[in-house]
């Protein structure tokens, strides 16, 4: 265990490791009613590979549609009719003989970068939701504007013979539609779930009731809910020397409008039950012991803290408004956010999840068939599917699924068999285990079972490669330290499955393996993972 391990778990609450084994933890109030905080940020990749599909259409569309945009043009077009006074022009008296697409191919060479470029510098690879709708069009206008007009300057500069400014033309007017359609539909969507709170970030408040009243007035004045949403607040210990009848006098006389959440030694634990993506703290100038253990909290559930000097709460401050405002709380404030994740990495890891696991939940439709009917012929009585109801992401609870590999009293007979149990730790593991099937015994042994855990992945719910989700009556028993694991999704693999599950008697180490995915992380080691995983299902070594 890490350093930073031992000094939280001498923080930890008592009674998280002496709670019911089927339930939460009971020093702690029920789950927040608060949105989860999807992630807002579309990766500039993303967008840019996006452009430039647009523009590979755009083109193609150029020197198929160009014909029919000269008839137009020509005298005796639609054009020509409706706009008497302005056509025909004498460069038009004459139809234009065009090019092959190979010979003007240099357009759209030339206009892709340019575009990139000019994208970039007109903000359009920042964050669209924020960006307003007229912004959103002018960037995808101004852009396409600039490289037609680059592209107009290198056939006049370089006098090309292999042009036609009706194709470059129709280009410009394609291209020009298609970035607004593309960028139109993107920001149309997230506009809709930010007005549904969906990308709210939760904020947990942490100070004396003076502070906390502050933030909570200067939120609710000035930040919408949409953004961001105060889902409670934490009491820190009075200063010394405060005596009681004064603190309880001071609470009287302040009603802060949010939920007490408890005092600030629940914090790590709270982290972990509860969808918290930020948390701030109001220090005052007497009373900062616990300001070091929130910050090792923080840094070890991966949680953006913000830390605010209490002196500067004292009165109003919008004269120093302008110093701080391109913060989103616009807060005089001290930042520590986590080690930065790669965001395009992120995001192609989810693209990677929901391209793999479409494809093999096609591809093994007719295995799905062929075990379902089996589970139905040998044990008629069970379900095919056997619900999995496990905490995953940020402590959020989530129900996948997996083929039945069990009796049907398996829960009522587990605990008779808890002496047996092969596994230190919360996690139960038998290797011969009464209660499976002979056909359950086939399918673990080739990790078949987990194959309608492909659902899961597909919905997000989980990934291909990630920590191993834990049931509520486990995560009730868990150490302070094993509960890191809940801030990275979980997966149907990781190195507990590479290393054989089989081999691992000891949770500490299991959750080690965890923990060394999480600092370890990459879209490489992922990939090198689902490599030992598939030899680990052939060799059916991953039971």
């Amino acid at each position: 265990m890490s350093k930073i391990a031992h000094r939280i778990e001498a923080f930890r609450s008592a009674a998280a490791a002496a709670a019911p084994a089927e339930a939460a933890p009971a020093s702690f109030p029920a789950p927040l009613s608060v949105p989860w905080g999807g992630n807002d940020r579309i990766p500039r990749l993303f967008l840019g590979m996006g452009d430039l599909v647009v523009l590979g259409l755009a083109f193609v569309a150029a020197n198929a549609y160009a014909p029919a945009i000269q008839r137009l043009l020509l005298p005796g077009g639609l054009l020509s009719v409706v706009l008497p006074s302005v056509l025909p022009t004498p460069a038009l008296a004459r139809p234009e003989l065009f090019p092959s697409p190979s010979e003007v191919i240099w357009l759209l060479a030339v206009a892709s970068p340019v575009t990139l470029v000019a994208m970039e510098l007109l903000g359009g690879y920042g964050r669209l939701v924020r960006q307003s709708a007229v912004r959103v069009a002018m960037t995808a206008i101004g852009s396409q504007f600039v490289a037609v007009s680059f592209s107009a300057l290198i056939v006049f500069a370089l006098k090309l013979s292999s042009s036609s400014r009706i194709v470059i033309f129709t280009y410009a007017l394609v291209s020009t539609v298609g970035l607004l359609a593309y960028r139109g539909v993107i920001w149309g969507y997230q506009r809709r779930r930010l007005a549904k709170g969906v990308y709210a970030k939760n904020v947990l408040l942490v100070g004396q009731p003076r502070g906390v009243e502050w933030i909570v007035e200067h939120v609710q004045q000035n930040i919408p809910e949409s953004e961001f949403r105060l889902a409670g607040w934490l009491r820190v210990p009075p200063p010394m020397g405060t005596h009681t009848p004064e603190r309880r006098r001071d609470d009287s006389l302040r009603r802060i409008p949010i939920r007490q959440l408890g005092d600030v030694d629940s914090l790590g634990d709270l982290l972990v039950h509860h969808p918290i993506h930020e948390v701030i703290a109001i220090q005052s100038s007497v009373d900062r012991e616990w300001l070091r253990p929130t910050i090792e909290f923080c840094q070890y559930f991966r949680v953006r803290l913000r830390i605010i000097p209490g002196a500067l709460l004292i009165g109003s401050l919008q004269d120093l408004h302008e110093a701080f405002r391109a913060d989103p709380l616009r807060l005089p404030e001290v930042v520590l956010a986590p080690r930065n994740v790669d965001e395009t990495a992120l995001f192609m890891k989810r693209v990677i999840d929901v391209v793999i696991s479409a494809a093999l939940l096609v591809l093994t439709a007719p295995l799905f068939m062929l075990i379902a009917a089996a589970i139905k012929l040998t044990t008629p009585h069970l379900p095919v599917f056997y619900p999995w109801h496990v905490i995953g992401l940020n402590g959020r609870p989530f129900t996948g699924y997996k083929f039945t590999t069990m009796v049907a009293d398996a829960d009522e007979q587990k605990r008779h068999l808890l002496w047996r149990n092969e596994m230190q730790g919360p996690v139960f593991k038998l290797k011969d285990d009464p209660r499976v099937t002979s056909l359950g015994r086939f399918l673990r042994k080739y990790s078949l079972n987990e194959l309608p855990q492909l659902w899961s992945v597909l919905k997000g719910d989980m990934s291909l490669v990630g920590p191993r989700p834990a049931f509520r009556h486990e995560l009730a028993r868990y150490e302070l330290w094993h509960k890191r694991k809940l801030c990275f999704k979980p997966g149907l693999t990781c190195f507990w499955q590479v290393s054989g599950r089989n081999r691992i008697s000891d949770f500490d180490e299991w959750v080690r393996l965890d923990l060394e995915y999480i600092d370890r992380w990459s879209l490489w080691l992922d990939f090198r993972i689902l490599a030992r995983t598939a030899w680990a299902v052939v060799s059916g070594s991953g039971s």
